[in-house]
């Protein structure tokens, strides 16, 4: 991908603190926007970026001007209108510096490692000042056993979904090898069918997909329904209890070959998403296995320790919409033009079978049959729009307890995202790695970035674990 005429984000270190909005104009909050305002929804994004060099913080000051800031919704604060109740984005005057935190940290200290995750974890528990644009960026300048300095970027999820962000966040990069150059992105490619197919085979087949997809559509609605109504997963230790969202988070992340995942995947036929559950199926069903060999005092994890007819599920969060392109953003900051920005996010319940298989490969297998079941459902679409008309019909509160109600009956959450295919650097700082995930809701948290740098030996594949501390 060669140059796409745009500018080299600036960053000579000119320090220039104060940007000041021009226009102080008032946009009505969207639905989801209004529902991450409300008590039981109050949620966070959190991403952290390794880099290879140490950071220079009148360089990133420098490049969030020229960026960033140019987003309406980093230069806006929420607002609620008194006299009609509505809640609303403000513009308003942005100090860059004020939302930079670079603490004094000894380059040298000891167990940088326990550090950083004992600072993420901390920063779970402080809230944003909402007399501010909702974001922050912290500068941790020490060496960790994966980067030579550490940025944070924390924001509020009423700013935009996770697929927004990460987009956004890509947008405010450069290749390493073109500072002009915006990252590349896998392309998603589709099967054409063959053109040889008789007609009478085609219509049937078509009938028989829509019978498919009204059948298990009927089906995910009603298991949704009664998830908001009674059915709730199993006590596991890994549910959270009440209250959980509220407490510290640890925030873990690891990288898994990617070449490694491809040999599976091109061996059984499947996708990395297959493979990718079929990961975290292994990871659960081994995990509980330990804990309750623990407490019934076996300690084994050869013996299958498992209680019988566990029910644990994950909710996979779906964007509904088509992406806005890295591109379009960059263009967007650039020239302070406007792009689609928001959240539009839908939620599928999916059931996770904890078991111990001889075969390991069989959770991959699982897997691979739950999604295909899932793709012929529009259960996404249902809770966005079931939420979107609650919301309407009885107001935020009451789609905020719904949506509560959901997630706190299921146990994980999972995402996926893709991440570039090359070596990119951040306002001039290359970097090792990017785990974003959320806090602030009643589950366990799994987000996993994709990448595919080609300049490393190993292709990389990102997991952050989000879990309570007890």
């Amino acid at each position: 991908m060669g140059s796409l005429g745009l500018k080299p984000i600036n960053t000579n270190g000119q320090k220039n603190s104060t940007v000041v909005v021009i226009e102080q104009e008032q946009e009505p909050a969207s639905p989801a926007t209004r529902l991450f305002h409300t008590k039981n929804l109050n949620c966070h994004i959190i991403a952290i970026l390794g880099c290879t060099t140490k950071i220079n913080p009148d360089v990133i000051k420098k490049g969030l001007e020229s960026t960033l800031l140019n987003h309406p919704r980093f230069s806006s604060i929420p607002v609620v209108d008194e006299k009609k109740g509505v809640r609303k984005w403000k513009k308003t005057k942005v100090n860059v510096e004020e939302h930079i935190v670079c603490p004094d940290l000894d380059p040298d200290m000891d167990s940088p490692d326990e550090f950083l995750e004992k600072y993420t974890s901390n920063q779970t528990t402080i809230p944003l000042d909402m007399t501010k644009p909702l974001w922050e960026v912290h500068i941790l300048n020490i060496k960790t056993s994966e980067a030579n300095a550490i940025g944070i970027l924390k924001l509020h999820h009423s700013i935009g979904d996770g697929m927004s962000i990460i987009s956004l966040i890509l947008a405010c990069t450069r290749k390493a090898s073109d500072p002009e150059a915006l990252p590349t992105l896998p392309s998603s490619t589709k099967i054409k069918g063959k053109n040889d197919v008789g007609l009478l085979r085609r219509f049937c087949y078509y009938v028989w997909f829509l019978c498919m997809v009204f059948w298990y559509t009927i089906v995910d609605v009603v298991l949704f329904l009664a998830t908001i109504l009674f059915l709730k997963d199993t006590e596991t230790p890994m549910k959270g209890g009440v209250g959980v969202e509220h407490s510290p988070k640890r925030l873990v992340h690891t990288t898994v070959s990617l070449d490694d995942m491809k040999i599976v995947k091109n061996a059984l036929n499947l996708t990395i998403n297959d493979v990718v559950m079929g990961m975290a199926q292994a990871g659960f069903s081994r995990y509980l296995n330990r804990r309750y060999g623990n407490k019934n005092g076996k300690g084994s994890s050869k013996t299958n320790n498992l209680p019988k007819n566990i029910r644990l599920r994950g909710s996979i969060v779906f964007n509904i919409r088509p992406s806005t392109g890295i591109k379009a953003l960059a263009e967007m900051m650039e020239k302070k033009s406007k792009a689609r920005w928001g959240n539009k996010i839908g939620y599928v319940l999916t059931r996770l079978p904890i078991s111990l298989p001889d075969n390991p490969l069989d959770y991959i297998r699982q897997a691979k049959t739950i999604i295909d079941r899932k793709k012929l459902s529009l259960e996404s679409r249902f809770s966005f729009s079931a939420a979107k008309l609650t919301q309407d019909i009885f107001g935020s509160k009451v789609a905020a307890k719904v949506t509560r109600r959901v997630l706190s009956s299921t146990t994980v959450l999972l995402s996926n995202v893709v991440g570039p295919q090359e070596e990119i650097t951040f306002y001039g700082h290359k970097l090792a790695y990017v785990a974003p995930t959320t806090f602030g809701l009643p589950y366990v948290s799994i987000y996993i970035l994709t990448t595919n740098f080609h300049e490393f030996c190993f292709q990389t594949f990102e997991i952050i674990f989000e879990k309570s501390i007890s």
